[in-house]
């Protein structure tokens, strides 16, 4: 009698991962564009998983702090996402430069063009650190936060701040290995920070109360960003960045900053709305601000994998232009958004169908719940559409054109997102609902905007 199980095939997709996993470049010029997309997509959402696991991990235990500890770490994150967008933005050129140069098979103009980008995210890093070292409570004060919340977090606030470089510098590595095709080692860097940071913080908290939590989320980034370093100056991969890459080359540096600065303010544009959407909810309390912070966290924590496959879009367009392969890098965008929204599909449901459930292992507090719950509920009604734009946002920076996606952000989440929320929230009186659904409008609207300027087809000529 015969069966239907292969072991050959069992055997084979495990030897797949396990070819995926492995921490070396590739070229993803040639051969199966199905296999180059799973190839950087699965270390690529595996890292993600961890770093869903570092934002999520934080609120769990300083949720057990109470409101006062849940909205100090809620309005700190709305200051950090700046820091995000910058990390961001360079660690995006970053990909695109070295992709494209690895494509080109210049593996010395990858190294050269990693070690500029890291002088430059050092200096903007330490200017980031002066100002959290002694403007932490002012921060706060701005961001809303009531005198008790003031005086109650701002040391928390202060280290994070002040401990901006580990964030600048893990970001900004991990896009030096996305584009030379080796997503294996970014993943594991964010395996090791998440790994050390899931092990202090509920130490530490109990320890120093708030503040641990931010002394152990620091710490364990600046473990995984010392194996990153490693890994570039020691390692045996194709880019390897030796002390004369550091020597500064006006021309390259240049290009660099021209390239991040457009990218950083997409980031920043964006991450601003979140702030202001963050400052329109503490108009209703400290316990709307709690949920609408263990909201979006969830919400982060379900994303962040689809970011990762997001991610490989920007591998294969830098990699394939440098190449000259421009059909072949639109390919690879359109199947890797068509995965993307299989993705965020499920995700849909899941929040949908156990809001409550996903939300009640964070906190039980009744107003806090209800919010989460909404926000969880009305946000997630999008989801389809954020995992097909962000796709869309990575090919254009993996292109090098990171004007587009910037333009983009600019006119949908300022000009239109806030000043939309604001209204339906406070002038319609629909309060925190009125956020949530000009944010899911807003989303929706970036993906459809970038869709059709994809098409247009003008990322294909930019030269980095």
């Amino acid at each position: 009698m015969t069966t239907n199980t292969n072991p050959k095939g069992i055997k084979g997709i495990f030897s797949f991962i396990q070819q995926s996993l492995s921490s070396e470049e590739r070229d993803f010029t040639t051969g199966s564009l199905r296999k180059a997309v799973f190839l950087l997509a699965i270390p690529m959402i595996l890292e993600m998983c961890m770093e869903s696991i570092f934002a999520v991990v934080d609120i769990f235990f300083v949720g057990k702090l109470g409101s006062n500890a849940t909205s100090t770490v809620g309005l700190t994150e709305s200051m950090l996402t700046i820091i995000y967008s910058i990390a961001f933005g360079v660690s995006m050129a970053t990909t695109a430069m070295v992709a494209r140069r690895i494509g080109e098979k210049n593996a010395e103009g990858a190294a050269k063009s990693g070690a500029q980008a890291i002088m430059l995210a050092l200096t903007l890093s330490l200017l980031i650190s002066i100002a959290g070292i002694f403007f932490s409570k002012q921060l706060l004060g701005l961001m809303g936060a009531t005198e008790e919340i003031k005086n109650y977090g701002s040391t928390y606030t202060t280290i994070m701040l002040a401990g901006n470089a580990v964030i600048m510098l893990l970001f900004l590595l991990n896009g030096i290995f996305r584009g030379a095709g080796n997503a294996a080692i970014a993943m594991k860097s964010l395996w090791i920070a998440n790994i050390c940071n899931i092990v202090l913080c509920p130490l530490l908290i109990h320890q120093f109360g708030i503040k641990g939590a931010a002394i152990a989320t620091t710490t364990g980034r600046g473990i995984g960003v010392c194996y990153q370093l490693y890994q570039l100056l020691k390692g045996k991969g194709v880019v390897k960045i030796h002390l004369q890459h550091f020597l500064p080359d006006t021309e390259l540096l240049k290009n660099l900053l021209s390239v991040a600065t457009t990218a950083t303010l997409q980031f920043i544009v964006a991450s601003a709305s979140w702030i202001a959407m963050a400052r329109i909810m503490t108009n209703f309390g400290k316990d709307y601000i709690a949920g609408y912070t263990i909201g979006i966290r969830l919400i982060v924590f379900f994303i962040l994998p689809a970011f990762g496959l997001s991610n490989a879009a920007a591998t294969l367009v830098g990699q394939n232009l440098g190449a000259k392969q421009f059909d072949r890098a639109e390919q690879s965008v359109w199947k890797v958004a068509k995965y993307n929204a299989v993705f965020m599909g499920i995700v849909s449901l899941l929040f949908l169908v156990g809001a409550e459930f996903f939300v009640g292992l964070v906190t039980h507090e009744p107003t806090v719940v209800k919010t989460a719950v909404l926000a969880l509920r009305i946000i997630s009604l999008g989801y389809i559409f954020y995992g097909i734009g962000m796709v869309m946002m990575n090919a254009f920076n993996g292109a090098g054109d990171s004007k587009t996606p910037t333009l983009v952000n600019l006119f949908w989440f300022w000009v239109f997102q806030i000043p939309v929320a604001y209204l339906m929230a406070n002038v319609l009186k629909m309060g925190p609902t009125g956020v949530f659904i000009a944010i899911v409008v807003t989303e929706t609207c970036v993906t459809l905007t970038s869709i059709y300027l994809f098409k247009k087809g003008k990322w294909k000529t930019v030269k980095i």
